[in-house]
């Protein structure tokens, strides 16, 4: 059996999240990986900007953007059309 919990790390122990049901005194192996905190001096917008230009997108994506999410009827048929 297998779970993922979070924990926080006081310094001197695992601190879980949530109650673990597990026996005590008995020995359990796990496995840790250390989640990625955005920096306090990191604003949201710094993180957009490494995000532009990743996405590849049609050239009305941002007109037509129920069309592509939600499949509702295109507004702008003819935005390019002049």
């Amino acid at each position: 059996m297998s779970e993922v919990v979070t924990v926080l790390f006081d310094g001197k122990v695992l601190l879980p999240e949530k109650p673990l049901k597990l026996i005590p005194n008995q020995t359990y192996t796990i496995t840790i990986e250390s989640e990625k905190k955005i920096s306090d001096d990191q604003q949201g917008w710094d993180c957009i900007e490494k995000l532009i230009g990743s996405v590849e997108a049609p050239e009305d994506w941002a007109l037509e953007h129920d069309y592509y999410l939600y499949g509702s009827p295109k507004q702008f048929n003819n935005h390019n059309d002049k």
